[in-house]
Parts: structure tokens; sequence; C-alpha cells
């Protein structure tokens, strides 16, 4: 049977993979396994994003939580960081937070975070899946207080203090997805100082990330121009991963804020052993880059789970992904859209720079990724024909580009990845290698 947790918690469609009476027995579970582990009366914080169906899952999360004798934090819809800090601000024994974060509106999940913020370790959650059969036993029922504003102040006034400079004056447009921040990434830049224009910012419970946000920059991309704006931040549903876009146009991606915080944290010296933490997707621009500031980068696998176990075995505390991840280990304990705002735009605003200007520290190199449907993706490994294909393209490419063939971790697929001086020449290699995966294994 197919483990229930997946990279980022459980996921799938409402109502039909995440049932209410799922969601009763993972919270129960979590609070039988808290225990076992020390925690006598668990307190637990519960937040989520305005998907329609996470009104129902979290009555449900809730009623499994108490009748095991948890109590309930209750902060209603906060994005997903939002829970993993007060989790550790309010001192909680967990947090967890129902939304399916850059997936569709139909979709929905439920992602525990431990009482420092972090995602659960595999064998804690392996513990609460064996554990979802057993009904729930408490001496006593748990309670329920709503956080109400309280939470929410106490995030944005971290959020507010982690700022290197005010954002006075800034013209802003945010597209906010519809999503969790729709109602506080406008205000915490506006206390910041700035001048903001919210779009897709009126969730309706199913409209999440419909055509807006951090899946499509292109179109806080276009606002920002239409608008004569300095600047434009897009977030996801959850708003744990945000991307930019500057004053011509043109979209900012995590490894630029990446590379663009990273030399400033190196420059006054809060960059720890001048290292960076990327991915194996990392654009190459990023890595030469960074090669020629004298940061290194250590590249994990892709996911910010990843990322973060890379950080904190290394000691680094800069590292994100392309997709917008960032993650900044002296202010947060995950991924968080809002905090990687605050410092992005606060770096140009302290340097007297603009966001274009601090992304072209290093040159983005074309990328093209083309997926290939495979019977088996295990069979990868032992495909010669396809490592010959890829070390031809490597060959013909020099040090002028960088080719990645892997599997996925989820799917039936294969990902070609090729990265070269211009994206015709990226888009022949990977058709090529995507044509002998495609003939060895399709």
């Amino acid at each position: 049977m197919a483990r229930l947790f997946g990279t980022d918690g459980i996921r799938g469609r409402a109502g039909e993979d995440l049932t209410d009476d799922l969601a009763r027995r993972v919270g129960a579970a979590a609070v039988a396994v808290l225990r076992r582990h020390g925690e006598g009366h668990p307190t637990v914080v519960v937040g989520r994003d305005p998907r329609a169906s996470g009104t129902w899952l979290e009555s449900a999360l809730v009623w499994g939580i108490t009748a095991a004798g948890g109590d309930v934090l209750l902060a209603g819809v906060e994005p997903t960081p939002a829970v993993a800090f007060l989790t550790t601000d309010l001192g909680a024994s967990s947090g967890v937070v129902i939304s399916a974060s850059h997936n569709p509106p139909e979709d929905n999940g439920i992602k525990f975070f431990s009482r420092h913020g972090t995602k659960l370790p595999d064998a804690i959650e392996d513990e609460i899946e064996a554990a979802m059969d057993a009904p729930p036993t408490a001496e006593r029922v748990g309670s329920v207080r709503e956080l109400s504003e309280e939470g929410r102040e106490r995030y944005l006034a971290h959020l507010v203090a982690c700022a290197s400079a005010r954002l006075d004056g800034m013209r802003l447009v945010v597209d906010c997805a519809n999503g969790a921040a729709s109602w506080i990434a406008p205000e915490l830049l506006r206390r910041l100082g700035a001048h903001v224009t919210p779009i897709h910012a009126d969730p309706d419970g199913a409209n999440i990330n419909d055509g807006s946000g951090a899946l499509h920059p292109e179109v806080v991309a276009a606002e920002v121009v239409r608008r004569g704006a300095e600047a434009g931040l897009t977030l996801d549903g959850d708003a744990d991963r945000a991307l930019f876009a500057d004053a011509l146009g043109d979209v900012i991606d995590g490894d630029q804020v990446l590379a663009a915080n990273a030399v400033a944290m190196r420059v006054d010296g809060s960059l720890e052993g001048d290292t960076v933490v990327g991915t194996v997707m990392s654009n190459l621009g990023l890595l030469r880059a960074m090669a020629r500031e004298g940061i290194t980068v250590i590249q994990a696998p892709v996911g910010d789970r990843y990322v973060l176990e890379e950080m904190e075995a290394s000691g680094a505390v800069l590292g994100g992904e392309q997709s917008g991840h960032v993650i900044f280990r002296r202010q947060a304990t995950t991924g968080d859209g809002l905090l990687t705002a605050v410092r992005f735009l606060s770096l140009a605003a302290a340097s007297g720079r603009d966001v274009r200007s601090l992304a072209g520290v290093m040159r983005r190199y074309p990328q093209v990724m083309i997926n290939v449907r495979v019977l088996d993706r295990e069979a990868l490994a032992g495909a010669a024909p396809v490592w010959e294909a890829v070390s031809g393209a490597e060959g013909e490419l020099g040090g002028r580009g960088r080719v990645l063939v892997r599997a996925s971790g989820t799917e039936a697929l294969v990902r070609v990845m090729v990265e070269a001086e211009s994206e015709d020449e990226a888009g022949a290699h990977a058709a090529s290698i995507a044509d002998v995966v495609r003939a060895e294994l399709g």
C-alpha cells in the first residue's frame, strides 16, 4: 500500500482522497504519537488556506485532536509559514495546516509541523499513519481556543522586524493567488511604507491559484508594467513561496533572489560559512555567480524539506529553490514567501537599487525541461542508451551548459533538463535526449 504521507504531508482530492473520516483519524493519531513522545496534553496550532473544503476538514481534524485529549489553538485562515511560526512562538506541541499549497482548488492537504516549526521526520509521520486505525482514547476531551487577531499580529510583528529598511513610497503590485495571504500580504507591505495594489486578493473558496499567483508570474509582471509600478510580488496559495517582477515586466525567480541575498549577506558577514544551499535544479547562472563571489553552493534534491535538511547538516543559513521557496534559517523554520518578500524588497530599499539590479547579480541561463512518461521510472538507472545520449550532449555543450536527467519522485515520469547559452540549443539537446528516453523506457 502506498504511503499516506508524501514529501509535503498528505495531499489529494478533497472528499475523495481526503475525507472527514481521514482527517478525524489523523488528528487523533497525531495526538497519540505526540503523547508517546513525551507530550502529556499536546497543544496543536491549526490553520488553513481559504479553500471551501478547508472548513469541514478543519472541523474534522479538530474533532480528532480534541477527542484524543489534545488542545487546539485555532488560527483560522493563515499562510503555512505563519502556522510554523506560531507553533514555536506560542510553545505548542505541534502545528498543522490544511492546505494544498499551489494545487488546484479542488485539492487539499494536511501537513504537520514539529514543536520546532519544522516538517515532521518521515519516521514520526509513519507512526501517525500506523496509529490511525486505533480509536481515540483520552482521560479528558481537549479544548479549543481561537487565536483571533493575536496570532496574526504576532506573525506580522515578526515579519516587520525582519526588514533591513522601510519600503517608504515603493510602488508594488501583489498577486495573492486568492489564497491564505490575501489580507496579510498587502497589510504587511503597507506597514513597511509601500504603496500596494493587491490583485487576486478576494478568495471565494474556489478560486485559489486559478490563473494567478506564483504558478503564473507573468500575470503580476504584466500588471506591474500596466500600472507603472516599481516591482511585483506573487505568492502561491499558502504563501510559502514568492516570485517577483521588475519594472520592465521580467520575472525574477528563486535562484535570483537567493543569489542577491547571498551576495549581500556575504558582504555584511552574516552568510555562515560563505555557503548557500540550492538544489540539483539550480540554474547554472546561480552556480557561476556564486563561484565568482567566493560562495559555495551545496545542491540538495528538489524539495524545500531537502533544502532545509542540507542547511541543518551544513550549518548554512540561506537556501532555496528556483520555484520561490527561500529559507532564511535565522528568521524562519520553513520557506516563507512573505519573509522572502520583506528581505528582498528591503534589501533593494536599503541599497538604493531596484529589484532588477539586484537580480542582475546572476545571468539566468535558458533552461528547457521535458517530462517523458515511462512505464518504469526505476529502469532509468540501467538505461545505457539514455546515459550515452546525456554524455554526448554534455560533450557538445562543454562548459557552456548542463544536462540533468532524473526520475520523478512521485509520478511515472523521467524529467530531462538542459541548460545552454540559447534556448534553441537547450531545446534541441533536451528533445534529442527525451526521444531516447521515450524509445528505451516509454
